[in-house]
């Protein structure tokens, strides 16, 4: 993407000023997007990010700055400015220093893309978003909404340490939200998969199976009547039931709340923060998953990393200047949403791994409690975990049965507390795709978990 020669000069002229570390961070991104309301097209379109950040550590101070113009010129000017950042005086040598000896590191892709998305054409995309759209009609159904979205994303990463890596990520994703009415009361419903897959992510019928779930959902919902309030054991559903556990302890898990201690974890490496039937990892080495990625954006190889084993705390998402900030060692976190970012430490695809228990067992355990099937979004405090949950799709437990479904209910908890509460995990481990915002922006992540029982979540309701 860039000449090695003009990267090296690029990265002496930006340290030229004091800088103890220096980072180039280049991105060609092209993305399509397609929208759907009603069957009818509303929106579609296509766009090209191009540019280059360039980071600069003084010690575990980051100066950071971006610019859209990467010719020979911008850039150095741009190195030049950072350069001058920390109150050095005098001109800086745009020759920069040399010396530069760059070793590229290449990692072997997770996923081999067969049909590339620049190759496909934009009716091809059309009709995939049509047939998800025809799958979720049906009686009751008033609205559908389908997103189609992919994206090729070609990066290169290098720094002072002589780290070369380039690297390509492409992802595709399709999302259907379904309302239904039956002239009483309106109730929705949403699906929305996605893998770093190219169009070999819509074979057989991924469409169809998406509009279908959303329906599903939709109209399971319809004749439901509110939630009661108080506090009950509930079981959360798999898949992205796993929200709970990315939101609410997944980045207080990332050293970027650990380094400031303002996670209650900062202190607790090695010590049980969780019931002995919990383990959980944050693995970006999934083939062809969501939040995978064969580097991060640091140049580091992603790894698969153990968060919590058998209930103790075993590791922290370590990013490079997390390392620096705690001496732990980088696991590959390193993530951030474009060039206008700095990276920072972030989440892949995290997730409770399997138990031993099947989910009807964990259902049967319930006198009376809450079946949270699927989970919406929700609000957490950064640093104490403390959240507040919708449930999309929710049933009464009444002696260990299934029971009628139930609107407005909402889960109020603690995140750290609840991993202690986290009696039984069920052996239907599945994975739900989001994106995930945070102070590097917002990135591609998987949650998932299996069928988890908690012994007692507060449950908002208004019944």
């Amino acid at each position: 993407m860039l000449d090695r020669n003009l990267v090296a000069e690029v990265l002496d002229v930006a340290r030229s000023g004091g800088a103890t570390f220096a980072e180039l961070f280049m991105e060609d991104t092209v993305t399509t997007n397609l929208h759907l309301l009603g069957g009818n097209v509303k929106d579609a379109g296509s766009g090209n990010l191009y540019g280059a950040g360039l980071r600069l550590l003084y010690g575990t101070k980051v100066v950071y700055a971006y610019t859209n113009d990467c010719t020979p010129d911008g850039l150095m000017e741009v190195a030049r400015t950072l350069a001058r950042a920390q109150g050095s005086t005098g001109e800086v040598d745009a020759r920069g220093a040399g010396g530069l000896d760059f070793r590229r590191l290449d990692a072997k892709p997770l996923w081999t893309i067969r049909d590339h998305p620049t190759g496909v054409s934009k009716r091809e995309k059309l009709e995939i978003a049509r047939r998800a759209h025809g799958a979720a009609q049906g009686e009751h159904v008033r609205t559908t909404d389908v997103m189609y979205l992919d994206v090729a994303q070609r990066i290169l990463v290098a720094n002072t340490e002589g780290d070369w890596s380039e690297d390509e990520r492409v992802r595709s994703r399709l999302y259907v939200t379904v309302v239904a009415d039956d002239g009483t009361r309106r109730s929705t419903g949403m699906s929305g998969p996605g893998a770093a897959m190219g169009r070999e992510f819509f074979d057989g019928d991924l469409p169809e199976r998406t509009g279908a779930e959303a329906k599903r959902i939709a109209l399971a919902m319809l004749p439901a009547g509110y939630a009661p309030a108080g506090k009950m054991p509930v079981v959360i559903g798999n898949a992205f039931g796993g929200v709970i556990f990315h939101e609410a302890c997944g980045h207080i898990l990332e050293t970027t709340a650990v380094a400031k201690k303002a996670s209650v974890f900062a202190d607790k490496l090695g010590e049980r923060i969780a019931n002995e039937c919990v383990s959980a990892v944050d693995d970006g080495t999934i083939p062809g998953a969501w939040g995978s990625i064969n580097v991060d954006d640091e140049a580091t190889p992603s790894e698969r990393t153990v968060l919590i084993e058998k209930g103790v705390l075993k590791s922290f998402m370590v990013d490079r200047l997390g390392e620096l900030q705690t001496g732990y060692r980088r696991t590959g976190s390193g993530r951030r949403q474009d060039y206008t970012f700095a990276p920072t430490s972030r989440m892949r695809n995290t997730f409770i791994l399997e138990g031993e228990r099947t989910p009807e067992e964990l259902i049967a355990d319930v006198k009376f409690g809450l079946y949270a099937r699927t989970m919406g979004g929700g609000s957490v405090t950064p640093g104490t975990g403390d959240y507040n949950f919708t449930v999309n799709e929710g049933y009464l437990i009444r002696d260990g049965e299934i029971c009628e479904p139930v609107r407005g209910a909402a889960l109020v908890g603690n995140g750290a507390q609840d991993l202690m509460n986290i009696v039984g995990v069920a052996n239907d481990l599945d994975r739900g795709q989001g994106m995930c915002g945070s102070q590097s922006g917002s990135i591609p992540t998987d949650v998932g978990q299996p069928h988890i029982l908690i012994s007692e979540i507060t449950v908002g309701g208004r019944a």
